[in-house]
């Protein structure tokens, strides 16, 4: 099986290092605090690119800075 690596969500470090709070994200977005928490805790399995748009909007940040990409090995 060839391993093409991950795509984790780093939402909530992002949130926390700008002292961002959860709430105010909620609010802001206008999405449910149960959708955010699941971002928050990377516990996403298909991401909504709507709901990206909105929060990069709202944090004035870029896609990499919430996704981070951890290539895999494929063996030749």
């Amino acid at each position: 099986m060839v391993n093409f690596g991950r795509v984790d969500m780093t939402l909530d470090e992002y949130i926390k290092a700008h002292k961002v709070s959860r709430s105010k994200l909620v609010k802001k977005t206008e999405l449910q605090y149960s959708q955010i928490l699941r971002y928050c805790r990377n516990d996403v399995q298909k991401i909504d690119l709507s709901i990206l748009a909105k929060l990069c909007t709202v944090l004035d940040c870029e896609i990499q800075d919430i996704l981070k990409l951890t290539k895999g090995k494929i063996e030749k």
